[in-house]
């Protein structure tokens, strides 16, 4: 009887020893096959540009800003508060300024500045109207001269000084110096005289206060008489020096 339980055991205990070891390699396959977890990602640190088109302007114009960001959850440009994380804006500074973006993200902090140089305005002279301009045409008086003589005679030295007192009343005017002659001598001695005699009117405005930049002159010679009889009383209408304002 002893020897019979023995052998009845025995395939238990192989049974046993089988079930135990294909549980011990299931578990150890289970160990090979868990999946490893990786490691969070590095934030990527944020980019940021900035510029300004044109970088320069007058007083009053616009100017363009245009930026663009990567990897930021917020942006913001000094003065224009929250904007997109790419974009343009046009705007018109009233002075130089300088503007700054500023890129937040996971990853840090980028930042990107502009200057926009403003320049004052010029100053706009104020343009006299079409009567001040026609009235002032008429009331500047031509300087006459003496025959083949190109200085200016006695009695029409007022004349250039009423002339001078005139203009200067009205500095954002130009005036045009007309030299004319009569019609006695050749047409290049006549234009030479001509522009003698505009250079001697100019001369006097300028001493008496007109700055020659406001005067221009030029020579007719004996091209456009302003009388064309053949008499002393003629010629000597023709031997002047006519004011022309320029507008």
């Amino acid at each position: 009887m002893k020897n019979q339980s023995s052998k009845s055991s025995a395939p238990i205990i192989v049974s046993t020893i089988i079930l135990t070891s294909v549980l011990f390699l299931t578990a150890c396959s289970s160990k090979k096959m868990a999946k490893v977890t990786p490691p969070p990602p590095t934030p990527v640190a944020p980019t940021a540009t900035l510029a300004a088109t044109p970088n320069v302007v007058q007083q009053g114009q616009a100017t363009t800003l245009t930026w663009q960001t990567t990897s930021a959850t917020e942006t913001t440009i000094e003065g224009l508060g929250v904007v997109p994380g790419s974009g343009s804006r046009t705007l018109a500074p009233d002075r130089s300024k300088t503007f700054t973006l500023v890129a937040k993200g996971a990853g840090g902090t980028a930042e990107a500045s502009t200057r926009v140089i403003v320049n004052p305005a010029a100053a706009q002279m104020a343009q006299p109207s079409p009567s001040e301009v026609d009235s002032l045409a008429k009331n500047l008086k031509d300087v006459f001269f003496d025959f083949n003589v190109a200085s200016i005679r006695a009695d029409e030295a007022p004349v250039t000084k009423n002339d001078a007192s005139l203009l200067a009343r009205h500095s954002e005017v130009s005036i045009l110096v007309e030299g004319h002659c009569d019609e006695r001598g050749s047409e290049e001695y006549n234009l030479a005289l001509g522009a003698s005699r505009a250079n001697a009117v100019k001369e006097a405005l300028i001493q008496q206060g007109v700055d020659a930049s406001r005067i221009n002159t030029v020579s007719y010679g004996k091209e456009k008489p302003f009388c064309t009889q053949d008499t002393e009383e003629c010629w000597q209408q023709n031997r002047r020096d006519h004011l022309v304002v320029q507008r």
